[in-house]
């Protein structure tokens, strides 16, 4: 299928090839008919994207500050080629469509196929959108009309946090598209509307929906005496500030044009430094709007489908957009007059030169294949071919399940650099699929992963999806024959666990990995060989500053993530156990305190392990320090000796004869010798570079330890 992606390294917009997504559970595919362009959103993102290195950086100062922090601790080297490559992956725009219902998830009630639907999905010709950021349009109302909901339900929530009442005065400054379907919704709610724009063709707009003062400062007309007359010497009830600006004057020139205690909404852009004084003496409120109203950015809700109760939550996204549809059936909302261009799909480059360009514009429609056709048709292929394959195809033929961040940054890299052949690559959504596919080189990318798993041209399997993914892929892969390489965890319960080694001990012949890429690191490589000339038990001390990760992302979930511990303190688990040699015989953890929000003891622990060598270890996996500290620290004690690992880039030792120190010049955590010994198993037919009974005895203590702090 054919979708819009723009580039944030330089701006630049394509119309690329695409696999087609699949109807997951709990979410529509629909086949798009129109979407439109978001004037400001989608204009900021092109500008931001043609910016230089230093407009950038200007624009995200908090981003700066993240990677400065990076490159104290990890080096130079290791940041810049992280920040290249999320500036390298596309973004795929939009959240304005219209379509018909394709296809529905597992659990979707409330729709039917052929149903028509606004949502906030993408600019592409299919898109898989949750339920809940969905709604039926009335008969009454044309797609083009449609596709303006997602917009005006931005609008809508901006004007139910200013709270109007009949006969307010309430003032809306910046008239773009939001801005003139504010204004509208304002008249239809029985208020007074002044209009505030620099585009005379806006004014006239505003003026023709209803507004019954227009001003432009540009004219040098004095914006708060017109305030003040049009409020008849009040001060006016309510501002909705809906323009897209650096400049701190809205916000600023809000404040005094409002009555005592008047109310200020944001629903775009604009700078915020504020004065106190403007808002002291009037007793003012000033709210952030956020999106299309209660719901937006909840993973339960958005993600998982929980709908919030009606009597407590009466309009959720889904709702605005529902009762914005009702107002364009009841023709209180005109957007007819807002449309001023229209582009086919395969014109859409075009229409994002004109969103950049000086030519007006307000409302620009894309036109899909599927409107032309007038029908619903089946899923477009959820499989592109990018490159020709082998003709014979050689051991070490992957597939990539998951093309994250992490994937395409480290993984998919180390594997090429090993000589991997890179056949296909497999992602939900399929825009990651494609890009990474044809950036590295791979002959397909899809979003099917049981074509995938079934491809014969496949020998290999690398599983880099979200955590609870990984226990169900492991025992798919290994049971279509497939050689694995999972990254961490390999599950997430003891239950999953004692199915996964049924099946990969009933396989003696076919590799199964997990990334415990550390015990690969060239530092750690130097460690385990200066360990193995002394007999004595060892004391190891490994310190991470994991640093804390907000309460809504993934990881946190536990049905999603597993917990911190599962999800990533199990690499320094099995580092312990490399550097000992020997098996753990008793474990134990103590939280300290609890994650703020989640209310959970899993982000800040201390692990003790024993070895039956005698050897004792102490993991202090700690989410509150300083993230200028660095992330790793690993101290060993032995036989009089010392030695002290910092950060997979200086090794220091004391005692230890014709060793004092090791230094790197960039961070290397061992991900591409780890890969690479992997490969090198599968194609020599050798067992895997991790004996199977480490890997299930380092993944068994993992979870035990994680289910002892949850528990």
């Amino acid at each position: 299928m054919k979708q819009v992606l723009q580039c944030l390294k330089d701006g630049t917009t394509q119309l690329a090839d695409v696999p087609a997504p699949r109807a997951v559970a709990g979410q529509l595919l629909i086949r798009t008919t129109i979407t439109l362009v978001s004037a400001g959103t989608e204009r900021m993102l092109v500008e931001f994207g043609k910016g230089n290195w230093v407009d950038k950086a200007r624009q995200q100062p908090d981003k700066v500050r993240m990677v400065l922090d990076k490159v104290r601790t990890d080096g130079l080297a290791v940041t810049v080629g992280a920040v290249r490559n999320k500036l390298d992956q596309p973004l795929a725009p939009g959240y304005c469509n219209v379509g018909r219902v394709a296809e529905l998830g597992a659990g979707v009630e409330g729709f039917v196929v052929g149903d028509r639907v606004v949502s906030n999905g993408k600019h592409a010709e299919l898109v898989c959108v949750p339920k809940n950021l969905c709604a039926r349009i009335p008969d009454s109302v044309s797609d083009e009309s449609a596709a303006f909901a997602v917009l005006a339900a931005i609008g809508l929530q901006g004007t139910r946090l200013a709270n109007p009442t009949l006969g307010e005065c309430v003032v809306v400054t910046g008239l773009g598209l939001i801005g003139l379907l504010t204004v509208q919704m304002l008249r239809a709610q029985g208020c007074r509307v002044l209009g505030i724009d620099l585009d005379p063709g806006r004014l006239s707009l505003a003026r023709q929906f209803g507004a019954e003062l227009v001003v432009d400062p540009g004219t040098g007309e004095d914006v708060l005496a017109a305030a003040q007359a049009f409020s008849r010497g009040r001060g006016v009830d309510a501002v909705i500030i809906t323009a897209s600006t650096k400049s701190n004057e809205p916000v600023s020139q809000a404040a005094r044009m409002c009555r005592k205690r008047g109310r200020i909404v944001l629903v775009g852009v604009t700078g915020l430094e504020l004065s106190r004084a403007d808002f002291y003496v009037k007793e003012l409120s000033f709210q952030v709007s956020c999106s299309y109203g209660p719901g937006r950015y909840d993973p339960s809700y958005e993600e998982g489908g929980q709908d919030y109760p009606v009597g407590f939550v009466r309009w959720t996204e889904q709702r605005n957009f529902e009762a914005v549809l009702d107002l364009m059936a009841g023709g209180q909302l005109d957007v007819v007059s807002l449309l001023t261009h229209r582009f086919p799909l395969d014109r859409a480059v075009d229409a994002y030169d004109l969103l950049t360009s000086s030519e007006p514009s307000l409302g620009i429609l894309l036109e899909y294949p599927a409107a032309r056709a007038g029908s619903v048709q089946q899923a477009d292929g959820r499989t592109v071919l990018l490159a020709p394959a082998a003709l014979a195809p050689p051991k070490g033929s992957l597939v990539f399940l998951g093309a994250g961040n992490y994937a395409g940054r480290v993984l998919i890299p180390a594997f090429q650099k090993a000589g991997a052949t890179l056949h296909a690559v497999v992602s939900a959504g399929g825009v990651s699929a494609a890009h990474y596919g044809r950036k590295f080189g791979f002959s397909k990318a899809s979003t099917d992963e049981s074509e995938a798993l079934a491809d014969v041209a496949v020998d290999t399997v690398v599983i880099a999806t979200r955590h609870d993914l990984h226990g169900r892929q492991v025992l798919a892969a290994l049971r279509a024959a497939k050689h694995v390489f999972c990254e961490k965890p390999l599950c997430l319960t003891l239950d999953q666990l004692t199915e996964l080694e049924a099946e990969a001990m009933s396989r003696p012949n076919q590799c199964l990995m997990v990334g415990f890429n550390r015990r690969f690191a060239p530092q750690v490589v130097k460690i385990k060989a200066l360990l193995g000339t002394v007999a004595e038990p060892k004391s190891f001390i490994m310190t991470i500053n994991a640093g804390s990760i907000p309460a809504d992302h993934w990881t946190q979930d536990k049905a999603v993530g597993g917990g911190r511990i599962v999800g990533e303190g199990c690499h320094f688990v099995d580092l312990l156990r490399h550097l000992a040699g020997a098996s753990i015989v008793g474990h134990h953890v103590v939280a300290l305190g609890r994650h703020p929000a989640l209310q959970v003891a899993d982000d800040k622990a201390t692990i003790t392990l024993q070895f039956a060598d005698g050897s004792v270890g102490a993991i202090h996996y700690l989410a509150n320090g300083d993230k200028g500290f660095p992330k790793e620290r690993l101290e060993v004690f032995c036989a009089g000796k010392v030695l002290q690992l910092d950060n997979f880039r200086s090794l220091r030792g004391w005692g230890w004869k014709h060793f004092s120190k090791m230094h790197l010049w960039r961070q290397d955590k061992g991900q591409s010798a780890c890969a690479s010994t992997f490969l090198d198993a599968v194609k020599q037919g050798q067992p895997a570079p991790i004996p199977l009974d480490e890997i299930l005895e380092v993944s068994r203590v993992s979870i035990e330890l994680q289910n002892a702090l949850r528990a």
